[in-house]
């Protein structure tokens, strides 16, 4: 049972929640960049939320089944179609053996994120699924797919009609020029007060050198109050640092795990996936909260996906 590569796509690879408890030895942890579109669809075929997943870029790959499977989509909108019949993301599809699943257009959205019922069959690296493409390793043999390349997967499929999906409360809220919220960092007291106001009140826009370790912005430019000198402390997923022409990055999936630049500010965990899924030449803006108002976004949206999972749970077993 598998899926084979009719098209490559410009950059397909193996991902999940991200390879946990190795930062330490300097391992940056990959992962998906929108973990909560591979949660939900996950959840919604009734797999581990951390099962791994195809991360999908447009132009996108096209994939035949040798075999019938259980799919779902999420993230981007990529105007996927099994044969010529159009598919949509968020709720489970049947696909027979022999069709094909392609993409069109590009709807919405940087990333898609393909599931398949019973997971893939992919041997893990350090407990992950992950493809580390720095290292090559992890994934498919630590790389993008290309074309005939052939993934397998654990569970054929029954004929089967579902009436269910991922409600829109739970699906982070995709935009092309969203404002962001985030947190302070470590460094933010050091910026100048004219800095501040242009951090908060200007909008940013991502530029095209821009990739999966992290987000380059272009603006205007923020200031020190003084030049410091830094001892390279840990950073994360949403780290956004100042750079020395006065520009900022913030770090996405393939991070770095320290870093010597001053950690200005944090985009919230809940809207790392709006970020995620953002690409060149998109604006953000930003919106400082605090932490504990970050702490309610997330216990708000950990409490609906567990209902979630409660409702799911009897869906997929009947």
């Amino acid at each position: 049972m598998s899926l084979i590569f009719q098209k490559s796509g410009i950059l397909t690879t193996v991902q999940d929640l991200g390879r946990k408890g190795f930062k330490r030895f300097g391992l940056n942890p990959n992962g998906a960049m929108d973990k909560t579109a591979v949660r939900l669809i996950n959840i919604l075929l009734g797999n581990d939320e951390n099962e791994a997943v195809l991360e999908i870029h447009f132009p996108a790959s096209a994939l035949e089944f040798n075999e019938s499977a259980i799919i779902a989509l999420g993230g981007a909108d990529f105007g996927a179609k099994i044969d010529r019949n159009q598919i949509e993301n968020w709720r489970p599809f049947f696909v027979e053996k022999g069709q094909i699943l392609s993409f069109s257009t590009k709807v919405r959205g940087n990333r898609a994120y393909l599931t398949i019922k019973g997971g893939f069959e992919i041997e893990k690296w350090l407990g992950s699924s992950s493809t580390n493409l720095q290292a090559q390793i992890g994934g498919f043999n630590g790389r993008s797919f290309e074309k005939c390349d052939e993934i397998l997967f654990n569970e054929k499929a029954k004929t089967q009609n579902f009436d269910y999906f991922v409600s829109d409360n739970l699906i982070p809220k995709y935009k092309t020029s969203p404002t962001i919220k985030i947190i302070v960092g470590a460094e933010f007291e050091f910026l100048t007060g004219l800095s501040e106001e242009i951090l908060l009140n200007e909008e940013f826009t991502i530029a095209n050198d821009s990739n999966r370790m992290g987000f380059r912005l272009s603006g205007k430019p923020l200031y020190l109050l003084d030049n410091i000198e830094l001892v390279s402390s840990a950073v994360d997923f949403g780290t956004i640092q100042l750079l020395p022409d006065g520009q900022m990055i913030i770090l996405m999936a393939d991070h770095q795990t320290t870093g010597g630049y001053p950690r200005i500010a944090h985009i919230i965990s809940t809207n790392l996936p709006i970020l995620a899924q953002l690409g060149a030449n998109d604006k953000i803006k930003f919106e400082l909260i605090s932490l504990k108002e970050a702490e309610d976004f997330t216990l708000k949206f950990e409490k609906d996906l567990n209902f979630f999972k409660l409702g799911t749970r009897t869906l997929v077993r009947r």
